[in-house]
């Protein structure tokens, strides 16, 4: 399992880094939503719908929007002109609000899944509310990870995705040579809290070799820090809740498309759990650096 974990990852990873770096932000966008059009697919099977058409409706559900965000600001200029309504334009940076909600649901899970696992594990929870759930998380994962594609820098998306894929990485193997106390066993026996110490302190790591290399002043290198090691721990308590979704469900795995990793949501938890708090950080940390 280990050696197909580390083929499909070393296969993956510079694929990723490559797409960040070389595609157009348009072409980014969309192999972005492709994977998260996969990881959709795979929630719909672990909210309990097993029907084509309602699959497939879901997709398109989240399509639709993806198409409509990426082009917002060609939207609005459409608007002003059909309607004779230039104040409309003023509406372009709305979509950044969207962010809030989900950075707070994700602080709100992990409140949840630490203090209240067990009980979290036996609620029913009705399907279609699993599904708009998903549906706001993904829409929001692909919009946040395409604009800071798109708005910020190339080295804050590749910085993005080492710091959870180290974070990983970290929990993994220090969890298997010093774990003794389970972070969350109702949810998932094989995470420990010295895998999530781990974790963090990668994260740390990170964040001081980022913040050294592109010459940080002190106080934004420490902003850097603790935004790094928020949003791995947020990562964490995402992919905790995507194994509770699948626990209630009987599943061991999301699917099973990448080979040692199951499916592509399996892959992704902690990519969509981590990129709202991310993006929301580094938006913060640019308007206290230059003003907008």
């Amino acid at each position: 399992m280990l050696i197909q974990r580390i083929i499909t990852a070393s296969i993956i990873a510079p694929l990723a880094v490559w797409a960040v770096i070389a595609l157009p932000d348009d072409y980014f966008a969309l192999v972005w939503g492709i994977f998260i059009l996969f990881a959709a697919w795979e929630w719909m099977n672990l909210s309990g719908f097993s029907n084509l058409p309602l699959r497939l409706l879901f997709l398109l559900a989240l399509i639709v929007p993806m198409i409509g965000i990426h082009y917002w600001t060609v939207v609005l200029e459409i608007i002003a002109e059909t309607f004779n309504w230039p104040e409309v334009k003023k509406f372009s940076g709305i979509v950044e609000w969207l962010v809030v909600p989900a950075v707070l649901w994700w602080f709100f899970v992990m409140v949840l899944i630490r203090n209240a696992a067990g009980a979290l594990l036996q609620r029913k929870t009705g399907r279609l509310v699993k599904a708009l759930l998903g549906w706001y998380l993904l829409l929001v994962a692909w919009m946040f990870f395409a604009r800071l594609r798109t708005l910020y820098p190339m080295e804050m998306v590749v910085y993005f995705l080492f710091l959870i894929w180290g974070a990983d990485i970290a929990a993994y193997f220090t969890g298997k040579k010093f774990g003794v106390t389970k972070l969350a066993p109702d949810i998932s026996p094989g995470k420990t809290v010295e895998g999530m110490y781990g974790a963090l302190a990668t994260a740390f790591v990170f964040a001081v070799i980022f913040t050294v290399v592109f010459e940080f002043s002190f106080i934004y290198a420490s902003d850097m820090v603790l935004l790094s090691v928020l949003t791995v721990l947020i990562s964490i308590y995402g992919d905790l809740f995507v194994s509770l979704l699948k626990r209630q469900r009987g599943l061991k795995d999301s699917g099973s498309l990448l080979p040692g990793h199951g499916g592509v949501l399996d892959r992704l938890d902690s990519v969509i759990a981590g990129i709202p708090v991310f993006y929301a950080g580094i938006y913060l940390l640019y308007y206290m650096m230059y003003g907008a």
